[in-house]
């Protein structure tokens, strides 16, 4: 049998907390156990892969036994791979506060019941709901070059989510927060009476009125505009496959000098690595800089196809083959104050928050909703608005950012892609948009 051109093992063990409040009931609360392995072996020409359950019960000649096996599925493969340079290594970890381990299950049940209790509350509130979820473990990695990494990591967060009720008309609203930096429960009552508040305040918001105008968006939505308009397109797995609107465009100007756009898996947020899953050391990626494409986001594969840009992107679900991912994604801060923007906007919308929405990289479009939102009239906010979205071009879209704020905010979450889901973070100024494509249905 032919010999491996390279392998890497992936293994990652360690626990899944999570617990479910609905209305005040605690509906379910447990923690199960993962240890997992996945397997990459490049034959000849493709990958060999193969996922190992219980792998630290595994011995050396077993291990040797999969390599040979995911060689043997490589045999089959006819996509002929080539892998870039890159560097291995890891950054340090950083401290947490406090070790969500090290706190019982029962008194992190009552700390969410506790943000849960302050929505219920509020009057108007008919229905609320809270989730806790923790992941903690190792990351162990080792490849055919002789690199070795290891590294503990815990991820934890809260949601708090309130309906409000009047009259047949329901509004939502919700609240989240998710770290790596330790327990994240303690006091934190008042972000169940904010989403709760807000619930209820959507309620007597008019519906938003659409068309173009002038859009001001806040930190969270212009954030999931930088990941999932910005971002996406330039992974180069999407680049490779031809299906990103930023293709063969680097070293072009495709937005407004004022926007600059970077991914940083370096920076200690939820999206943080302390090595990507193809044991390459993490990098601060500058997607667009002032406006120019200067670089796509890469893992070894893509790099060495389409180049104009940096490993160090790859990651993967325990168990999953790694893709080329974001990490900590966001615009960065431009000189304007939020009352500068709002001024300059004179007459348009202000959109907070996000409700989901959808993309499409290849064609260059987006459609966002928004959670709510404020007039603007002669440069002052007016009256809440609700049912309000954004769409357009990516690339126009981008040209038409006049101003960045210097307030520039980070929203952890999850993202999505190929089945697997990973903690990203997202983050911008407030920035204003010029003849912005709104939703609503208001008169």
């Amino acid at each position: 049998m032919e010999e491996p051109r390279y392998y890497d093992i992936r293994h990652t063990a360690g626990t899944s907390t999570h617990i479910d409040i609905d209305n005040g009931v605690v509906e379910s609360a447990g923690t199960s156990f993962f240890d997992t392995a996945i397997l990459r072996v490049l034959g000849s020409h493709g990958w060999g892969i193969v996922t190992i359950d219980n792998y630290s019960a595994k011995s050396r000649k077993e291990k040797d036994e999969y390599i040979s096996q995911a060689l043997r599925h490589a045999m089959v493969t006819v996509e002929d791979v080539a892998l870039g340079d890159a560097r291995s290594g890891i950054l340090p970890m950083p401290a947490m506060k406090e070790d969500p381990a090290s706190v019982p299950l029962e008194e992190k049940c009552s700390l969410l019941s506790g943000i849960e209790s302050q929505a219920r509350k509020v009057d108007g509130i008919v229905s609320t709901r809270a989730g806790y979820s923790e992941g903690s473990g190792t990351v162990s990695f080792e490849n055919s070059s002789g690199a070795e990494f290891s590294y503990a990591i815990c991820r934890s967060g809260y949601s708090i989510s309130a309906v409000a009720g009047r009259n047949g008309v329901m509004q939502a609203a919700r609240e989240s927060e998710h770290t790596i930096s330790g327990l994240n429960l303690r006091h934190k009552e008042d972000m169940g009476a904010k989403a709760a508040e807000r619930a209820v305040a959507l309620l007597d918001a008019s519906p938003a009125k659409g068309g173009k105008m002038n859009a001001v968006l806040d930190q969270q939505l212009a954030g999931v505009f930088a990941h999932e308009a910005i971002g996406h397109a330039s992974e180069g797995d999407l680049v490779k496959e031809g299906i990103s609107v930023i293709k063969g465009m680097i070293g072009e100007c495709i937005g407004s000098p004022n926007l600059t756009v970077v991914d940083d898996p370096t920076l200690h947020e939820f999206g943080f690595m302390p090595v990507d899953s193809e044991g390459v050391l993490p990098v601060r990626s500058e997607i667009i800089k002032e406006g120019v494409l200067s670089a796509y986001l890469h893992n070894r594969q893509t790099l060495a196809v389409v180049g104009d840009g940096d490993a160090g992107h790859a990651r993967g679900q325990a168990g999953e083959v790694p893709l080329v991912r974001m990490s900590n994604t966001f615009i960065e801060s431009g000189d304007s104050s939020y009352d500068e923007i709002i001024s300059e906007c004179r007459n348009g919308i202000l959109l907070k928050g996000s409700r989901g929405g959808q993309v499409d990289p290849g064609r260059g479009v987006f459609q966002f909703n928004a959670e709510y939102g404020y007039v603007i009239e002669n440069g002052e906010l007016s009256k809440m608005v609700r049912d309000v979205s954004l769409s357009g071009d990516i690339l126009k879209t981008m040209h038409n950012i006049a101003l960045c704020g210097n307030d520039k905010k980070m929203t952890p979450g999850y993202c999505g892609k190929g089945g697997q889901s990973v903690p990203v973070t997202d983050g911008s100024p407030h920035i204003l948009l010029k003849d912005a494509v709104v939703g609503g249905c208001g008169e």
